[in-house]
């Protein structure tokens, strides 16, 4: 599938309308649930494919954050051929109690693959937990900018930001 199509797959797929509570709190007319075009063989090959393409040279590891990034990320390592990690969002209290499974080290130059971005709240912990381990975060990729702050508050904590699509892309008239 080019862009477009992938597009008008998630679009037709994925929105929904009505009243939503998003994760930043506000509530929202409609909604992307990420789960419904996460979970599509196809657009999910394709977003692997766009993935490999947004890599910027010289990354050496892939990062997904729980649950959401998890198929995104699994997908962008096979197209790329780079290995990745997953990070939970809390340190899990049992076995090896880490927050992310996979190996970092501080040499690490990382990409985080993100589903949805609104304000960028879940991605930037996943940033902040990676930097903390002496990693350098190359940039942040989201499939999809809701265009509601998380540009700003990601570049804004100096990190790197782009999307696959934003809501723009994907026909969505976004609320004033």
């Amino acid at each position: 599938m080019d862009k477009q199509e992938v597009a008008s797959r998630i679009a037709e797929t994925a929105i929904l309308h009505g009243e939503f509570t998003l994760r930043s709190g506000r509530t929202s007319t409609w909604y992307i649930d990420k789960y419904l075009f996460t979970t599509q063989p196809d657009i999910l090959k394709s977003l692997g494919e766009l993935f490999a393409q947004a890599i910027p040279e010289g990354a050496t590891l892939l990062a997904g954050a729980e649950l959401g990034g998890i198929p995104l990320v699994t997908t962008a390592a096979i197209e790329s051929n780079l290995p990745c990690i997953f990070i939970r969002n809390q340190k899990k209290e049992y076995g090896t109690a880490k927050q992310l499974e996979g190996k970092l080290s501080d040499s690490d130059r990382v990409v985080i693959v993100e589903d949805i971005a609104t304000t960028g709240g879940q991605v930037l912990e996943a940033a902040e937990t990676i930097s903390s381990l002496g990693a350098e975060v190359l940039t942040i990729i989201a499939v999809i900018d809701r265009e509601e702050g998380a540009r700003e508050n990601i570049e804004g904590a100096g990190y790197s930001f782009q999307s696959l699509f934003t809501t723009s892309d994907l026909g969505v008239k976004t609320e004033a």
